[in-house]
C-alpha cells in the first residue's frame, strides 16, 4: 500500500487522535494512577481481566493497533509507514501509556511473518496482537551465551512428534510466559547448519522454571529445563536444521527493541527522574542555576547529547526498517551504544544522590533514591542482554564496517 498524501494523513492524524481521546480509559489518565503491570504483557493469566491497562490493550488491539504495521489479515493494523509515524507520534503527544509489552510483538512476530508457513502466521499472530499469549526466549544456556551457536539443547526427531531435551538460562519472564520460542540442535554433526526453531507450550509436560535473583533484587530471568518434552511436528518454524538464520534475523529486532528500552530510560535508572534536575536537588545550584559541581554538570550533560543523538538515530533506523525488509546489522551499532549511555547514566544518577544513592530500603530513603540505586544495580547487565557488548562489537566489525577475522 502506497502512503497517503499530506492531506490524508492530516485526516488520518485526526482520525487517530479523536478515537485515542475517546478510547483511552479514564483510570489510566492519572500519571501516578497504579494498575497491575503484569497486565501490560498480558497472556493467559489476564483472559478476562478488568484491569484499566488490559482494557486499553484489548481496544488497541482490536484497530490492529498494538501491531500498526503488520498485514491486515492477521489482525494487524495494516498502516503504512507513514501513518505508522503518525500513530506514534500521537501517542507521544497525548502521553498515552503503551498498550502491550511482549516480546511477540518486537521479536517472534517479525520473524513469523518472514519464515512460518501461513498455517504457522494465522495461528499465532492474531493471539500475539491480542495480547492473548505471552512469549518468552529460549537462546542462552549455560554452556552457550555468546557462543549461541554452541546450544546443545537436543530435539529428536520421534515420527509423529518432536522430543526436546536440554537447558536454557536468563530466559526473561520463562516463569510468567504461556510460549516459549527456542533454539534447539537437531543435528549433533554441525554447529550454525544443525540448529532449529521451534515454539513451544510452556504448559506441556516437562516443561520447568526457576527464577534467577540478580543483585538489584530482582528476578526477571530464569532458569528454563525441559525433560522429555513433546510438540506437534508443526511447531517447527522454517526449515530443519535452518534456525541459525531465523535466530540472527531475530536478535536484531531484540538489539533494536532493547535500544530503545534504554533510550526511555528502561533498567537504567531513569525513571527515577531527570538527571539534571536531581543533580541540582542534591548538589545545589551555582549563581546561574546550573548544578553547582561543574565537573558532574559537564558528565550529565555529555550523557543527555548522547541520548539525544541515541533518539534521533534510533527514530532514523526505525523509520529505515519499515521502509526496507526490517532492521539490519546496524542494530549492534545502537544496542552497543544504549547500552554504554544507560550504565553511564546509571552511574552519574547515583553520583548525583550521594549518600542517599546508596539506599537499599528502609524509611531513610525516598522511593526515587530507591529506584535509581536498584536501577545502577540492574544496569550492571545492559551489556550483557540481547548479545555482549564484545558480540556486538564483532558484528559491527564484520557485518558494517567489512573488517577481516584477526589471523
Amino acid at each position: 500500500m502506497a502512503d497517503f498524501g499530506s492531506g490524508e494523513l492530516d485526516a488520518f492524524r485526526i482520525e487517530v487522535r479523536e478515537w485515542l481521546e475517546a478510547n483511552y480509559p479514564a483510570e489510566l489518565r492519572d500519571p501516578k494512577a497504579e494498575t497491575d503491570p503484569e497486565a501490560v504483557w498480558g497472556g493467559r493469566a489476564f483472559a478476562g481481566s478488568s484491569d484499566p491497562q488490559r482494557v486499553w490493550m484489548t481496544r488497541m488491539a482490536q484497530k490492529g493497533w498494538t501491531a500498526p504495521g503488520w498485514p491486515a489479515a492477521y489482525g494487524g493494523g495494516g498502516l503504512t509507514p507513514a501513518q505508522a509515524r503518525v500513530l506514534d507520534q500521537e501517542m507521544s503527544a497525548g502521553r498515552y501509556r503503551a498498550p502491550l509489552a511482549s516480546f511477540g510483538v518486537w521479536m517472534l512476530g517479525p520473524v513469523l511473518l518472514e519464515y512460518a508457513t501461513e498455517e504457522q502466521k494465522k495461528e499465532h499472530l492474531p493471539k500475539i496482537i491480542n495480547g492473548d499469549i505471552r512469549w518468552c526466549q529460549g537462546y542462552s544456556e549455560p554452556g552457550a551465551g555468546s557462543d549461541l551457536a554452541s546450544l546443545a539443547t537436543r530435539c529428536e526427531d520421534k515420527g509423529d512428534h518432536w522430543l526436546i531435551n536440554g537447558q536454557k538460562i536468563w530466559t526473561s519472564y520463562a516463569n510468567k510466559a504461556d510460549w516459549c520460542f527456542c533454539l534447539v540442535r537437531t543435528d549433533t554433526t554441525k554447529k550454525h547448519e544443525g540448529i532449529s526453531f521451534v515454539l513451544i507450550d510452556m504448559a506441556t509436560p516437562g516443561v520447568e522454571t526457576r527464577p534467577i535473583q540478580l543483585i538489584s533484587g530482582e528476578s526477571p530471568f530464569c532458569e528454563t529445563f525441559f525433560t522429555d518434552v513433546k510438540i506437534p511436528k508443526n511447531h517447527l518454524v522454517g526449515k530443519v536444521n535452518g534456525g541459525w538464520e531465523i535466530a540472527k534475523r531475530l536478535l536484531q529486532y531484540e538489539r533494536q527493541n532493547i535500544s530503545g528500552g534504554f533510550g526511555s530510560g528502561g533498567g537504567a535508572g531513569g525513571s527515577a527522574g531527570d538527571l539534571g534536575q536531581i543533580a541540582k536537588t542534591y548538589l545545589g545550584q551555582d549563581a546561574r542555576g546550573a548544578v553547582a559541581d561543574r565537573d558532574l554538570r559537564m558528565r550529565i550533560t555529555k550523557n543527555k547529547m548522547d541520548f539525544d543523538c541515541l533518539y534521533k538515530t534510533i527514530a532514523r533506523t526505525a523509520a529505515e526498517a519499515r521502509a526496507s525488509n526490517g532492521p539490519s546489522a546496524a542494530t549492534s551499532i545502537i544496542k552497543y551504544a544504549a547500552a554504554t549511555f544507560a550504565q553511564e547514566r546509571s552511574e552519574l544518577m547515583v553520583e548525583a544522590l550521594g549518600h542517599q544513592g546508596l539506599g537499599w530500603e528502609g524509611e531513610g530513603f525516598s522511593p526515587a533514591e530507591l529506584i535509581a540505586t536498584h536501577g545502577w544495580l540492574r544496569s550492571k547487565g545492559n551489556s550483557i542482554e540481547g548479545g555482549t557488548s564484545e558480540v556486538n562489537i564483532n558484528v559491527v566489525s564484520k557485518r558494517v564496517l567489512g573488517l577481516p577475522d584477526p589471523k
